[in-house]
C-alpha cells in the first residue's frame, strides 16, 4: 500500500486524491441571486449534511487563485440560496451552468432551466428539481491559509422544503424516484445502481 505524506504534493495531486477516494459524492445544485439581481446557478460536489436539528446542509465552494466564485459571494452577501439535488432527468442541463459566465451572465438562462419562486426567500429555485431545499445562510468561512484562502465553507439552515409528491410517502423519499445522480472523478458520474439492505445492531 502507497503511504503519501500531502504536505509533499501539489495542490493538483491532493485533489485528484480526495475526488477518487471519497466516492460517490451527492451534488448539489445551488442558485443564488447576484446584488444586481441576476440568478446565478451552479453544481457542487462538495456537499452534504451538517445537522437534522435544525436542519442543516455544508457547501464547500473552491476557489480560484483566491477569488471567490460567484456563489459563494453572492450567498455571504444576500445570506440565501436554494440547493436542488441533481437527478438523471436534469443532470445535462446542469452540467450546461458549470460554464464558466460573467457575473451579469445567468447560468440558468444559458441551460434553459426554468425559474420558479421560494417561499421563505427572496432567491428563487428552478422547477426541473424534484426536491429543492430554501436555505438561509448560517455560518461561512474561509479555510486555507491566510494570504489566500483556499474555499469558501458554507453551513445553510434548511427552511422550506419542496417535495415532488411522486417520490414522497409515508414520510419518506423513494431513492429510486428520485434517481439521484452522483459525482465521481474527471467526467464521470453515477446513478443508484443496486440497493442492499444491513440491518444495523440494537
Amino acid at each position: 500500500m502507497l503511504s503519501i505524506d500531502p504536505a509533499s504534493l501539489s495542490e493538483r495531486e491532493n485533489y485528484k486524491f480526495l475526488i477518487g477516494s471519497i466516492i460517490p459524492r451527492p451534488i448539489a445544485f445551488v442558485t443564488t441571486l447576484s446584488k444586481d439581481g441576476v440568478l446565478n446557478g451552479a453544481p457542487f460536489s462538495y456537499f452534504n449534511i451538517v445537522s437534522s436539528n435544525p436542519p442543516m446542509i455544508s457547501l464547500s465552494i473552491q476557489r480560484s487563485s483566491g477569488r471567490q466564485k460567484d456563489t459563494a459571494r453572492n450567498i455571504i452577501e444576500s445570506k440565501q440560496f436554494v440547493v436542488h439535488i441533481v437527478d438523471e432527468q436534469n443532470i445535462n442541463k446542469i452540467n450546461k451552468t458549470a460554464a464558466n459566465l460573467p457575473p451579469d451572465e445567468s447560468e440558468i438562462e444559458l441551460a434553459n432551466l426554468t425559474p420558479v419562486e421560494s417561499v421563505k426567500i427572496s432567491v428563487p429555485g428552478v422547477n426541473e428539481a424534484k426536491i429543492r431545499m430554501e436555505c438561509l445562510l448560517e455560518h461561512s468561512l474561509e479555510l486555507g491559509n491566510s494570504d489566500t484562502p483556499g474555499c469558501d465553507l458554507i453551513i445553510g439552515k434548511v427552511v422550506q422544503f419542496h417535495i415532488e409528491s411522486d417520490i414522497y410517502e409515508n414520510g419518506r423519499i423513494d431513492p429510486r424516484g428520485l434517481a439521484a445522480v452522483s459525482r465521481l472523478a474527471g467526467n464521470n458520474y453515477a446513478k443508484i445502481g443496486e440497493v442492499f439492505e444491513i440491518e444495523r445492531p440494537k
